[in-house]
Order: C-alpha cells, then sequence, then structure tokens
C-alpha cells in the first residue's frame, strides 16, 4: 500500500501571478487575484512523488465568517484534465519528480474577498489536510465573463491601475485641478473612514483641503483602531471611495458637478428668497454647491432594463438617506439623461443634482414675493473628470444632459415631470450679468463689474445694489468684503453699462474660506414697473505656484532630491509654513517639512527632502503648502523612473 502523500510546501507564486493579474503592487508578502482568470500554484511534497492513478487532491476555498456553498462562499473541487468555464477548477500543468505545478481557476462572479485554501489529499481510505495559505480575490475588468469588465486597455490602467489623477474644484468660470494621489496599494476596507464637516472648524482634526491622497487618511484611519478620520468634505469622500473601489478591482473614476443642487424635497426646485437689498432672508439646506464631487464605476447592471449598464453614479458624501442610510446610487448616469426617476438607485436626487431648476424671489416690504426675471443660475455644468492617459480634463456633460434646448432635453423633462424647466422663461428688455478682471489672484485687489443692457427703445431708472461675500463651496456665505449702492441708475435706450466694484484684499484676507471663493452678487430694481433682475457670480482667487524640481536621475531604487518653492505673494509675512509630500513610487511615507518663520512679503522659500523611489514607471509627486494665511496651496510634478 503507498505511503501518504506529505506535503512539504505551497509556493503561491506571487511575482508570476502578480504579473499576469496586474497586481504586482499589491502582492507584498501575499497572494492577490482577480476571479475568472487562472493563476499559478506549486505544491512540493516530501517523500514521494503525486501518482495520479493512486492520489486524489480535492481542494477547499472559503471566505467569510459563515461559508457556504449556497452563498458562492465555500467551494470543493477536484484536479480536472481541463479548465471548466464558471466554475472553480484546478489543472496540472507540469510535474518535476515531486514538484506538481497547477493552475487555479475562480468563477467570473466568485464573491470578492479573503479566502482560505486548503487542500485534502487522500491515498486509498487514508488521508491528510494541509492550510495551503490565504488569498485575496478582486474583481476582473480583463475578464469578458466579469460584471466589470472594460474592452478598453487604456481605460483599465487609468480606471484599476492609475495610482494618481486630479479632481477638479474652483468655479464654473475658473475649473481648479488639483492633484490626489489614491495609492491604492495595501489598503483597507471602507468602513465609516472619514467624519465630515463643513463649518470651517477644524482645531480638533484636520482640515478637508490639507489631505492630497487617500494614503494617509487610510492608515490614519487603521492605526486608530477603525475610527473615523476628522475631517472630510465631498472630494475627499469620492477620493476615498475611489481609491477603495480600484483597489477592489471596479473600475472608478471622480466626477466634480459645477453648479450642483442639494434638492431635499425633490420638487427640482431650489429657491432662494431675498430682500430689496439683495440679502439673502432664509438660510434653507437647500441650496447650490459650487461644485459637488462623487464618483462613476463601471458595471453591469443585471438587475434593470438593457441600456443601463455602464458608467453608475455614487455619492459617498452624507447628504441624504436612503432607505434609512446615509447613502447614494449605485444609479445608471444613462437614466439621468433620459430621465428616468424610477431607475434603482437614488435617481431622482442624482438628477436633481444636474437639472434642478433655480427661483430667486424678491420680499417686498408687504411681505409678498415678486420673481427675479433673470436667470442667474443653471445647475449641473462642466461636469468634469480626469481624461484616460492624460494630465487633462475631460468634460462629460453630455453622459449626464441632452444639448440644452433641444428635442431630447424636453423629453427627458417631460419622463421626469420636470414642469418648470418645459415652462418658456420671460424675457424683459434688461439684462444683467457679472464680469471679471482677466486673473484674480490671492493677496491681490481687483474690480469686478456689473455689466447691464437695456434692449428696449425707453429709458429706465432703476437701483443697482452690488454685494461681495466670501463664500464656501457648498454655498455657505460669510461676511461682506465689498458693496456699492447706486439709487439713481439711468438706462439709455439700447445701451450698455458696466459698473465696477472694487474688492480689496484687507476685506476678504480674513474672512476668505480654504475654498478661495467670493460670491458677487447684483439687484438691479425697476421701482416704477416692479422689475427686479438678479445676477451673481462665484470668483475663485488663484494661490500662487509651487515650482517643483527633481534632481538626481530617476531610478528604481536610487536615491533623489526633490525640491519645492513658493513666494509669498502677499504684502504681509505667513507665519507657520509647511510643506507636505506624498507619492506613489516615489515617497512611501508623507514627507512634512517646516519652515522657519517669517516668511516675508514677496519672499521665495525653498524645502528639499530625500527620495526613495521603489517602483519603476510614471508617478507624480503631490505638494500641499499651509501657513496661517495661504492655506492648501497645492502643486505637482510628473517623475518617470527608469530601472536600476
Amino acid at each position: 500500500m503507498a505511503e501518504d502523500l506529505v506535503l512539504e510546501k505551497c509556493d503561491l507564486e506571487l511575482e508570476a501571478n502578480g504579473r499576469d493579474h496586474h497586481t504586482a503592487g499589491l502582492c507584498q508578502g501575499r497572494l492577490v487575484v482577480r476571479r475568472g482568470q487562472p493563476f499559478w500554484l506549486t505544491l512540493h511534497f516530501t517523500g514521494r512523488s503525486y501518482e495520479s492513478s493512486v492520489d486524489s487532491l480535492t481542494f477547499s476555498a472559503v471566505t467569510g465568517p459563515d461559508p457556504s456553498e449556497e452563498a458562492g462562499t465555500k467551494a470543493r473541487f477536484s484536479l480536472s484534465s481541463a479548465v471548466e468555464e464558471g466554475a472553480w477548477t484546478a489543472v496540472v500543468m507540469d510535474q518535476q519528480d515531486s514538484v506538481l505545478s497547477l493552475q487555479l481557476s475562480t468563477p467570473p462572479n466568485a464573491p470578492v474577498g479573503l479566502y482560505r485554501l486548503s487542500l485534502e489529499a487522500s491515498t486509498g481510505y487514508q488521508g491528510s489536510s494541509f492550510v495551503l495559505g490565504h488569498f485575496t480575490l478582486l474583481f476582473n475588468s480583463w475578464c469578458p465573463a466579469d460584471a466589470v469588465y472594460l474592452d478598453s486597455d487604456e481605460e483599465r490602467r487609468e480606471y484599476v491601475l492609475s495610482q494618481q489623477g486630479f479632481i477638479y474644484q474652483g468655479s464654473v468660470k475658473f475649473i481648479k485641478s488639483i492633484p490626489w494621489n489614491f495609492g491604492q496599494v495595501n489598503c483597507n476596507d471602507d468602513q465609516g473612514v472619514l467624519l465630515g464637516r463643513w463649518d470651517n472648524n477644524y482645531k480638533d482634526g484636520i482640515s478637508p483641503m490639507f489631505w492630497i491622497g487617500s494614503v494617509d487618511i487610510l492608515r490614519r484611519w487603521k492605526t486608530s483602531g477603525c475610527q473615523r478620520v476628522k475631517y472630510g468634505q465631498c472630494w475627499v469622500f469620492a477620493a476615498v471611495a475611489c481609491t477603495v473601489l480600484r483597489c477592489l478591482g471596479i473600475p472608478t473614476r471622480v466626477v466634480t458637478n459645477f453648479n450642483s443642487a442639494h434638492d431635499q424635497n425633490s420638487n427640482l426646485l431650489i429657491e432662494y428668497v431675498y430682500n430689496k437689498f439683495g440679502e439673502i432672508q432664509k438660510e434653507k439646506s437647500e441650496m447650490i454647491w459650487n461644485y459637488h464631487c462623487w464618483v462613476e464605476s463601471w458595471m453591469s447592471r443585471p438587475d434593470l432594463q438593457p441600456g443601463y449598464e455602464g458608467w453608475q453614479a455614487l455619492d459617498p458624501t452624507p447628504q441624504e438617506k436612503s432607505e434609512g442610510t446615509y447613502c447614494c446610487g449605485p444609479v445608471p448616469v444613462r437614466a439621468i439623461k433620459e430621465g428616468d426617476l424610477s431607475t434603482k438607485y437614488d435617481a431622482a436626487f442624482v438628477f436633481a443634482e444636474v437639472n434642478a431648476d433655480v427661483v430667486n424671489w424678491i420680499q417686498q416690504d408687504d411681505g409678498s414675493l415678486c420673481k427675479s426675471t433673470n436667470n442667474s443660475q443653471t445647475v449641473g455644468m462642466k461636469i468634469s473628470t480626469k481624461s484616460v492617459g492624460r494630465d487633462e480634463r475631460e468634460d462629460i456633460t453630455h453622459n449626464y444632459k441632452y444639448p440644452e434646448g433641444s428635442p431630447e432635453e424636453r423629453e427627458a423633462f417631460r419622463k421626469a415631470n420636470h414642469l418648470n424647466k418645459l415652462t418658456e422663461k420671460e424675457e424683459t428688455g434688461l439684462a444683467m450679468r457679472i464680469r471679471v478682471s482677466e486673473s484674480m489672484s490671492m493677496g491681490s485687489d481687483f474690480d469686478v463689474f456689473a455689466y447691464i443692457n437695456n434692449n428696449t427703445s425707453e429709458s429706465h431708472s432703476c437701483r443697482l445694489l452690488l454685494h461681495a461675500r466670501t463664500v464656501s463651496y457648498n454655498g455657505i456665505l460669510g461676511p461682506e468684503c465689498g458693496t456699492k449702492d447706486l439709487l439713481n441708475l439711468s438706462l439709455e435706450p439700447f445701451s450698455e453699462k458696466s459698473i465696477p466694484l472694487r474688492i480689496l484684499y484687507e476685506k476678504y484676507c480674513e474672512c476668505l474660506t480654504e475654498s478661495n471663493l467670493i460670491k458677487v452678487r447684483g439687484l438691479l430694481v425697476e421701482q416704477a414697473a416692479n422689475n427686479y433682475l438678479l445676477a451673481e457670480r462665484d470668483i475663485y482667487l488663484e494661490n500662487p505656484e509651487i515650482k517643483i524640481r527633481i534632481l538626481g536621475e530617476p531610478k528604481q531604487n536610487r536615491k533623489l532630491v526633490a525640491e519645492a518653492s513658493l513666494r509669498n505673494p502677499l504684502t504681509v509675512p505667513l507665519l507657520g509654513c509647511s510643506f507636505t509630500m506624498e507619492g506613489a513610487g516615489l515617497t512611501e511615507e508623507q514627507k512634512v517639512m517646516d519652515v522657519p518663520d517669517p516668511v516675508e512679503a514677496g519672499e521665495e522659500v525653498k524645502v528639499r527632502v530625500d527620495l526613495l523611489p521603489r517602483h519603476v514607471g510614471r508617478h507624480k509627486l503631490v505638494v500641499n503648502f499651509e501657513s496661517d494665511k495661504l492655506k492648501a496651496v497645492k502643486g505637482f510634478r510628473n517623475v518617470l523612473i527608469g530601472p536600476a
């Protein structure tokens, strides 16, 4: 009778599997593979070799707290002569004496997670069990049968493998690209990672504007025993969600919607009430956010009608409860475009974010309301994400909305019962909009202009009120930093007038939020006709540039020096200055460099830091600068790391 088959060791072939499964960065001492694709395993026996006529090998793969075959979290399978599509299989690929080389295959719909793999080796009536090891199973966008399959290799590299990208902020008229290190190497599950805060009081945590990557946030979350990290706002929630989803293998991208509506009562209307001086009367939770970020993930939707596969919108920022939980989506972007609001999940809320109508009411002395005739704001503009393979912005508004005024747009509004959008807008002979100087930088004084057109053959006598107030990106107004009141403004027939408002640094410096935004609002009142025109514009003040130089030859495992510099653009000194650097493949840990006080007006400050790049390829070094008066200044530099 043959002696028992004894396993000496199991080689999980980390290098070969990491290369084949595009998980090399994740396979640091552990096996990470993608479902629906074979992976290698080498069994080393001692005493004697495996004999197919005598020995029976049965494998077991289990995941989760209560594994069961019904739930797909437990599988038992024996050696096969060939791979069976859609099933757990093990096939002998080669045998050299006591070394057995195998390929294991997993179903393309197997639950993702951490699996324990074990082996039962039986000879006749006797047998032994061995734990072969653990492996992590991920979604597979390279596998045509997987629900997250993408048929473009360039898109897979961007939306699954890329560890750097951009998030778009600023205002609809001045879109600012913010570099972000997604760094989905060795990250953890997202279970209450961040705590949101929007009141500009972050003393017991870290300002949302400070973060430049997900790695530091996830590391803090893990080392604190999974306590929520303070603090995040929409782009931070979206970026961390993007990191986690990409880490799981789901193609994901961060999306920014400019002029984003927060419609709580689902009537597709955002209504503001102002007094006759143009001051907002009733601060409501329903408002227009300057921009709002969420993520899109690519997947099939077998639970929905055909045509709704592809990009799905998911919003990880806690705003409204869906079925009792703070969550939003996934909802097909196509369903938003078609106005199909019954589609799962939360289609109505996302539709409102990009399509709600804005109505401005002016409250009279007697309490009655008069509607402003000027259409001051359009919701859902310049919807943006990073381009595939390029450091440029891609406008994806057309994925969410048909062209304005088109028959398809009207049909989508009709289907969504968006009646307000279907009514014809009132046209008046007067029009007003807010114009700005060429560029407005932090620390400067500048002019903005109320540009007024009289397109009628009659003269009009009006009152013009101009206000400038600092504002957060989510629409919360701060103190006033500029005002003008012209009681008797005469508008000649078929004339144009440009009225300037000077905004001074000394007025906005103490009350500007880290969003760097100022809202300018104009109210034109024609008392005789009881006519009101409201116009507004959000102005983004540009931060100074961070210059980054790389000193040395950029090669793997060879020391480099990064130099970051910034010139103080203000007329006053800066205190408490520091640079923070982070970059996947360049520096594994975040590096913080403090700068001695003070940094005088106009002075350039420089710091240098040693880097040791571990990974070959194109990487971004992301830098953040903080001080008492200049906050969240971002910069980046692309670095191509060659082989040693």
